[in-house]
């Protein structure tokens, strides 16, 4: 049975990309938002987007934060991982920069967005407990097909994981 997952991604550089990882059939993803719905999301505030995001968590069992260049330490991606997590999920990070964009380029690798959130009264970085995978690749099919052959086990990974944490 296909899991079901929130994929959390920063839209504008990454959409390309992530509509590439979506598209691997083996993972029932979120469902894409296009640029006009996300648009009246935000138009309702801060409020607005959280509850938009907690409507598409809803019934997922793994975030899992495709990590393209600028990634790491925004605003609603650090939401989406601390609601994840808070609720039990299992949360991972893939690296996407080696797939090409919609310009048909690769982009810089980003920070790993998970040094950026602590968590426990000890205040640990989550970044020491989630696993971030990173394609040992340079040809965008290459690191596709990494990413196809994997990410099922991955995901299964992070939810045993955060079911021991």
């Amino acid at each position: 049975m296909a899991r079901r997952v929130f994929y959390s991604f920063h839209y504008q550089p990454d959409n390309w990309r992530v509509s590439q990882v979506r598209n691997i059939g083996a993972i029932e993803g979120n469902k894409p938002t296009s640029d006009n719905d996300w648009e009246t999301v935000t138009k309702g505030g801060d409020k607005a987007i959280e509850k938009w995001i907690a409507d598409q968590m809803h019934g997922r069992s793994c975030i899992v934060v495709l990590i393209g260049a600028e990634t790491a330490g925004r605003k609603w991606i650090n939401h989406e991982i601390i609601e994840g997590w808070n609720a039990g999920k299992g949360v991972l990070g893939v690296h996407i920069h080696g797939l090409k964009g919609v310009d048909g380029k690769t982009s810089s690798k980003g920070a790993n967005p998970f040094d950026h959130i602590t968590y426990g009264t000890g205040g640990k970085k989550l970044s020491s407990i989630v696993k971030v995978y990173d394609p040992p690749y340079t040809s965008s099919t290459d690191v596709y097909d990494h990413i196809k052959k994997n990410l099922e086990s991955w995901i299964e990974k992070a939810i045993e994981i955060r079911g021991a944490n």
